[in-house]
């Protein structure tokens, strides 16, 4: 059965997704490095991406997000998105946390939070600071850190400060790019144990990951990609019980 079958059967009657991606192509120059990708992420679940370095995981979240020309169709709360600059589609809801962070050494965790509220400039200041302290309260060593540079923070304080940046957006769809890169076991797990709550909030997540172990435990719903293409699809515990995603991505091992 095709990726695009099963994705079929596994939406509910009537439902649209928040998300849903028709046949997406990206290219760099004559080589495509994605090609003829289909998925689907419904509102308040976490949907995940996952694969092996060069897989096209990191080009598909460029591709949403309009930061990389992109054939195929990409249609976000019943929009098609593809027309849409980067600043319509983070204004509309969609926020990207890269995979370096991309975070400014020199600015403060505040001044950070704050940037992560420019989409949100026009709503009432006193809206925008309480945004910043349901921030502060999900990651409390932000607040304490809130004067400090970024340059000065552990790697698993600066994914939650990326973190953090983005969900002063108010984003509806979050695409978050290997939140676990460059992380010890132990952060990882704490990471994971917070994109996990943010799904109570009803945020919608797409989470591209290398740990495949680890993002399929958190994900209701995910994909493998190889080669641009989409080799597998369905629920979470599914590919974790498959046994050529467990060869493949989980060290050999099944569940």
């Amino acid at each position: 059965m095709s990726a695009d079958r099963r994705l079929a059967r596994a939406q509910p009657q009537g439902a649209e997704p928040l998300l849903r991606v028709d046949d997406l192509a990206v290219a760099y120059g004559n080589v495509e490095a994605v090609h003829g990708v289909s998925l689907a992420a419904d509102k308040g679940r976490i949907v995940t991406v996952i694969g092996r370095n060069g897989a096209g995981k990191t080009t598909l979240l460029a591709a949403l997000m309009g930061l990389l020309p992109s054939r195929g169709r990409v249609c976000f709360g019943g929009d098609d998105v593809g027309p849409w600059p980067v600043e319509r589609r983070v204004a509309g809801g969609m926020v990207l946390v890269p995979e370096r962070r991309e975070l400014f050494g020199t600015m403060t965790v505040a001044d950070h939070l704050e940037l992560g509220a420019f989409a949100r400039r026009r709503a009432p200041a006193a809206a925008r600071r309480r945004r910043r302290d349901e921030v502060y309260a999900r990651f409390p060593r932000l607040a304490e850190r809130r004067a400090q540079f970024a340059a000065t923070l552990s790697g698993g304080e600066r994914q939650m400060l990326a973190l953090g940046r983005a969900l002063m957006a108010e984003p509806a769809l979050l695409l978050l790019d290997e939140p676990s890169l460059g992380l010890a076991p132990l952060v990882v797990r704490d990471i994971f144990t917070i994109i996990a709550a943010l799904r109570e909030t009803g945020v919608t997540i797409l989470l591209v990951e290398q740990n495949a172990r680890a993002a399929l435990a958190v994900a209701d719903y995910g994909y493998v990609l190889e080669t641009g293409n989409v080799a597998l699809a369905g629920p979470s515990a599914a590919l974790a019980a498959d046994p050529r995603v467990a060869a493949a991505y989980l060290g050999g091992e099944r569940g």
